[in-house]
């Protein structure tokens, strides 16, 4: 939500920037600086809303908790989803790896060959 509203906030900065409408003058009715000093005070006004109604701020905080939640929750549900249907592997799929046999030890296991030291001269 917040991001709409900043997205919201920056397209309508935008907009008032651009020089596409005049007035019955033939001026802009609005000028870029106009516009720049509007924005920084909204900015500021909103960033002091905490101050004047605390309870704005509560009820947001609440809110996006509420939210966090709800993601946390979901993101779990589809976890949980994707887990049943793809948790299990695939043992009717054949693939042309070759199966590990018991007489070859693993990649991870195998001790590191160490080089064969340089003869003295």
């Amino acid at each position: 939500m917040g991001f709409l509203i900043r997205t919201a906030f920056w397209f309508s900065l935008v907009l008032l920037l651009l020089p596409l409408g005049t007035g019955p003058d033939g001026e802009s009715r609005v000028s870029p600086l106009q516009a720049l000093f509007a924005a920084r005070e909204a900015v500021g006004d909103i960033a002091g809303i905490c101050e004047r109604k605390p309870e704005v701020c509560e009820t947001g905080k609440a809110a996006m908790q509420t939210i966090g939640e709800r993601a946390r929750e979901s993101a779990r549900f589809a976890y949980e989803v994707l887990d049943q249907q793809f948790g299990q592997p695939d043992t009717a799929t054949q693939t042309g790896s070759v199966p590990a046999s018991d007489d070859m030890p693993a990649l991870e296991t195998a001790p590191i060959p160490t080089p064969a030291p340089a003869p003295a001269n």
